[in-house]
């Protein structure tokens, strides 16, 4: 018989001949997870040594929160407030929408202040950062490839401004897998308000080349969380199942001749997709969350802001999901820069301090990852007109903080030059945020590669990245 027809069987024969085998898939859908069934899908050559993070929660401030009305307090800027910029530092750099403009230099607009024990300069806009600045490690000193959102967001998440490949939370859950059975090991959340909320394209958080299964699922606001899993009307959950195991087993017969891997991931993403019809549910809803707790988020419940995102992370990293990504678009703030501050930090500042409390007093911070940033950062000059004025997309230098998950709490690293432009000292690479990043998970950076097309590639990119031990515990 032609290997083609070989290929090709009847429901009814195949069923005949696999009916012990739909029963075992029956019995194990009946069975309670073992504790090593949680641990799915990951490589079994790692971790490459003892971990101190087991997830990531990834505060993305998209847009580009300033570094300058944040956490990098610059009094030089201040003292050169409507002058102009030097010549000297912006010749031939790169500038998005300053382009042939004279380039005047603006000062910070908020106050800062000394925090907690380790008296860290935080702006007076993030009074609920502040309460919590010995837990945070702030650096000061990074700095990316692009000037743009989407590249810029691009390098971020997947380490280079070519689109297609594996974004972070697809690295770390092909390396290690998720410890959640019932929901998906990368999961996405987003939320909007302040000034030009772009969107943010789904590539951001796709597996490239990697497999299908390790992708981000974005949880919605409104209407169902995840798309296309309900169950649809007059279908019983006894009935849903029978199919699932039938589906199941033709899929898994027919790979068993064609070893595709985009046929595996069908057949892992029907089983948890029929799972998630219970899960998801009851991730949502937050009645048995105390009041104190909704009332510290900020927040009622899941419903679509920033607090309740924050609130909804928590919940999800409880039941094991490896990367949750939390984008909050609103912080591009071209002009009216005080107004659209004072937007974004009150929606934002109040659940990302609740988030920390909240890991913290439940002993889940040490073992929990926090990074809080954007793309980039915001340019040390003037941009608008008149009394209502903003900063420029800026990547040569700009703030971010880590806390929890291995990181020392109660720290500044790096800095920028005196008026905040270049990052000029302890240079942190998005390169080396990857690297450190992954080293906490008990990974080498340079030792988790994917081949694609004859190439090894690994999330670090190519050229030299390091691990920034400087701030790990």
């Amino acid at each position: 018989m032609p290997d083609s027809q070989q290929h090709l069987q009847t429901r009814r024969s195949f069923l005949t001949q696999s009916s012990l085998g739909i029963g075992s898939l029956a019995l194990t859908s009946l069975l309670p997870a073992s504790p090593a069934q949680n641990a799915l899908d990951g490589r079994q050559d790692l971790p490459h040594f003892l971990p101190r993070a087991k997830r990531v929660i990834f505060l993305c401030m998209a847009g580009g929160p300033s570094h300058l009305e944040t956490f990098d307090y610059k009094p030089k800027l201040a003292e050169m407030d409507g002058r102009p910029m030097p010549a000297s530092i912006t010749q031939g750099q790169p500038i998005a929408q300053l382009q042939g403009q004279a380039l005047k230099c603006l000062g910070p607009q908020y106050r800062f202040r000394r925090h907690g024990h380790s008296g860290q300069l935080i702006a007076d806009i993030l009074p609920h950062t502040a309460s919590i600045a010995d837990e945070i490690c702030i650096i000061n000193s990074m700095h990316t490839d692009q000037i743009n959102h989407d590249p810029a967001h691009t390098v971020m998440n997947t380490g280079t401004s070519i689109s297609g490949r594996p974004s972070m939370g697809s690295w770390l859950t092909y390396g290690l897998g998720s410890a959640s059975l019932n929901l998906p090991g990368f999961v996405v959340l987003t939320s909007s308000g302040g000034r030009n909320p772009q969107p943010i394209s789904s590539r951001q958080w796709g597996a490239g080349f990697l497999p299908g299964r390790y992708q981000g699922t974005e949880f919605y606001s409104t209407g169902s969380p995840v798309h296309y899993v309900n169950r649809p009307a007059g279908v019983s959950p006894a009935q849903q199942r029978r199919l699932l195991q039938t589906v199941t087993a033709l899929n898994r017969a027919r790979n068993q001749d064609v070893q595709d891997p985009q046929l595996a991931t069908r057949i892992a993403q029907y089983e948890l997709a029929f799972r998630m019809q219970t899960s998801v549910p009851q991730l949502m809803d937050v009645s048995d969350e105390p009041r104190h707790v909704l009332e510290m988020y900020g927040t009622s419940g899941a419903d679509g802001t920033f607090a309740g995102n924050c609130l909804l992370a928590r919940r999800l990293a409880e039941r094991g999901v490896r990367f949750i990504h939390l984008y909050h678009r609103g912080w591009d703030h071209h002009g009216d820069l005080t107004r659209y501050m004072d937007t974004c930090c009150r929606l934002c500042d109040r659940p990302t301090a609740a988030l920390i409390r909240d890991l913290k007093q439940r002993g889940m911070l040490d073992e929990t990852l926090i990074i809080w940033g954007g793309e980039f950062g915001r340019t040390p000059m003037f941009q608008g007109k008149g009394k209502l004025p903003g900063r420029d997309h800026h990547m040569r230098g700009f703030s971010m903080w880590l806390a929890g998950g291995g990181i020392r709490g109660g720290m500044s690293f790096g800095a920028t030059d005196d008026l905040g432009y270049f990052a000029a000292e302890d240079k942190v690479h998005v390169h080396d945020l990857h690297a450190t990043m992954l080293h906490l998970f008990g990974i080498d950076h340079r030792r988790m590669t994917y081949r694609h097309q004859g190439l090894d590639f690994r999330l670090s990119g190519v050229e030299p990245a390091r691990v920034v031990r400087e701030i790990v515990a």
